[in-house]
């Protein structure tokens, strides 16, 4: 019997769960005024933290029927204060509700709501549009698409705390790289949102500390500005500095921490300022223990790897402070034993941050080792590091893939690693799989990696090599993105063989790079490139044969860049040097199209480096 009245039930339930929704709704079209306000205010009561019956009413059709009441000048401010209130209760409920809100065009309504007199449903509208913007799925270009829009933002800053709360958090969801950035420096942001760092309200504080979090990251402009601002007669830094001490909230300090470290990448603070080593690096370093929860240690080692990213030294001071390389050992233990959990919430919160914990970890141990011998030894002789390492390059999360990619290619700038730790774990063949099949931005840190293991000295070059990497190289060198082609282009230049075979594939990358619209560095690099290639037999003619390498060459030597000049001086040395056969025609040639003339020149260079190099290379022809 129970079997056959099962499905009944269960759709008499449903069917009571739609009608109860559809009364709701209904309400909404009551011709008195004051019945629809109490029918939208039950409304908000029964979808109060009830998802299925926020879904039931956005199906039912009520949003369409809130957002016309929200609009009509005729409503009264109570209740088009609480049709924002019910909406922003519906937009906190799933994804699929946001974006059901969207397709209903809620966001044009709700701006045009800010426009009103009443501060009560300006506040409503404003943490409406705050939940939505928070959301994943709203686009933040959605806030730019009126002009008129941020500024009037801006203005509504000093009606309110809750205008500040709502408006700071918008501001920091919605600024999405130096675009948004500049529109918002450009409407002030800087200037209206630095006072709100002195509120008597933490959470208006907290949200002008995210918003300058992010108007600061990889930003000149703002940072440099932000050194100057005061504020109550204190330069932001020193505030930020305050933010940062043990008794603040940890979001507080870690906040504060990012605002000091984008500053100080973006050159607005140098690197051995106090406030920097003695207050940030530290603060950093401590989010990384054990004492804090699992988001607090990722978010403090991403942002500790990226301050001390591109600086020697505080890569040194990094590693010798709270023993930070055996405490991010710690971040690979998670998840601990699943039989050792009962609690299952436990279990799923450190399942849902084991990538995020191994990817810090990877990003932090490849910037401390990025320069320093020592501090490479010490990493590579942390527990398990190398086989840890290994499975990073195989694991189904491209975050934790790049970042242990990125912690080998740091690693493998060790000639004594090398030899010894990337040879006794074949490190080479994850890397060659990880290499078959990856987005570009794997592919450019993975190949940078093979052209350290193809050195000379290195014990993988030989099996690299009979593995098939010299198709995978070649056709590196004829990809779109550039770091790959130069990539491709370094490892393939060791090898003389090589360019017997594929030179003129090879050169044809060199003459695309060093005739293209790229930066210093670039070109640079490449001319290095270009040397080493010239100090093979083969590649040596394959040079001279190319008239328009030459030109380039020439070109380069005459540049108003030292660093280029120096870089095309090195092909020439090795072009024109008397001990290797075929030299007395190679300088005869590059005598006729001018270059004995250029070395003369330089020979008399303010620069000591070029001065020097110019009459080393004359001596070639002298002896």
């Amino acid at each position: 019997m129970a079997c056959v009245l099962e499905t009944p039930l269960r759709m008499s339930v449903l069917s009571e769960v739609t009608a109860s929704s559809r009364h709701y709704v209904d309400r909404l079209f009551d011709p008195d005024p004051q019945k629809v306000l109490q029918g939208v205010i039950d409304m908000k009561n029964a979808v109060i933290g009830n998802n299925k019956q926020k879904a039931n009413l956005i199906v039912l059709g009520a949003v369409p029927r809130l957002l016309y009441l929200l609009q009509q000048e005729t409503s009264s401010t109570e209740l088009r204060t609480e049709c924002a209130v019910v909406l922003g209760s519906l937009a906190m409920g799933t994804e699929n509700n946001v974006k059901s809100l969207l397709d209903c065009h809620i966001i044009p309504a709700l701006l045009q709501g800010l426009l009103s007199p009443e501060l009560k449903f300006i506040e409503a509208c404003l943490r409406c549009l705050r939940t939505i913007f928070t959301s994943p799925v709203t686009p933040e270009e959605l806030l730019y698409t009126d002009a008129t829009v941020i500024p009037h933002l801006m203005a509504l800053l000093s009606r309110s705390r809750y205008t500040q709360e709502y408006i700071c958090q918008i501001f920091s969801h919605c600024c999405k790289g130096p675009d948004h950035q500049t529109i918002l420096f450009n409407h002030g942001a800087v200037q209206n949102i630095a006072h709100l760092l002195s509120s008597t309200s933490y959470k208006v504080r907290m949200q002008a500390l995210k918003c300058f979090s992010v108007l600061a990251f990889e930003n000149p402009q703002v940072s440099m500005t932000l050194v100057n601002v005061l504020v109550d007669g204190e330069l932001l830094p020193q505030i930020f500095v305050k933010m940062l001490q043990r008794d603040k909230p940890i979001e507080m300090q870690l906040t504060s921490a990012k605002c000091l470290t984008y500053m100080c990448r973006a050159g607005a603070i140098q690197t051995d300022d106090n406030c920097i080593v003695l207050k940030t690096l530290p603060s950093l370093v401590r989010m990384c223990s054990k004492e804090r929860l699992l988001e607090e240690r990722v978010e403090g080692a991403e942002t500790l790897a990226y301050l001390i990213e591109t600086d020697v030294e505080l890569q040194r001071i990094a590693s010798i402070t709270d023993h930070l390389i055996a405490m991010l050992s710690d971040y690979f233990k998670y998840p601990s034993s699943v039989s050792a959990i009962t609690d299952i919430k436990r279990l799923d919160h450190d399942l849902k941050h084991a990538h995020e914990l191994r990817q810090a970890a990877f990003k932090l141990y490849a910037s401390l080792g990025a320069n320093d011998e020592d501090i490479r030894k010490k990493i590579i002789e942390t527990e398990n590091m190398m086989d840890r390492i290994v499975n990073g390059l195989s694991e189904s999360s491209i975050k934790v893939r790049l970042s242990a990619v990125r912690c080998l290619h740091s690693l493998s700038r060790s000639v004594q690693q090398l030899r010894t730790s990337f040879q006794d774990h074949a490190v080479w063949k994850p890397l060659m799989k990880v290499l078959q099949n990856a987005p570009d931005e794997v592919l450019v840190v993975a190949s940078s990696t093979l052209c350290n293991l193809l050195l000379e000295f290195s014990p993988s070059k030989e099996p690299i090599l009979e593995s098939g990497a010299i198709e995978l190289l070649c056709s590196l060198t004829q990809s779109e993105n550039l770091a790959l082609r130069v990539n491709g282009i370094w490892a393939l230049m060791h090898i003389d063989q090589i360019m017997s075979t594929h030179g003129k594939q090879i050169m044809q990358a060199v003459t695309l790079i060093l005739e293209g619209e790229h930066n210093i560095e670039v070109k640079e690099q490449t001319l290095c490139i270009l040397a080493n290639i010239a100090d093979g037999t083969t590649a040596k003619e394959l040079i001279m044969t190319n008239d328009d390498i030459l030109q380039k060459i020439k070109y380069y030597m005459s540049h108003s860049n030292a660093k280029l000049q120096l870089a095309a001086m090195f092909c020439i040395s090795n072009l024109i040097w008397n001990e290797e056969e075929g030299s007395q025609e190679r300088q005869d040639k590059l005598r006729d199209i001018g270059i004995v003339d250029i070395l003369h020149k330089l020979s008399q260079s303010s620069d000591p480096n070029l001065c020097d190099k110019a009459k080393t290379a004359l001596q070639q022809y002298l002896a």
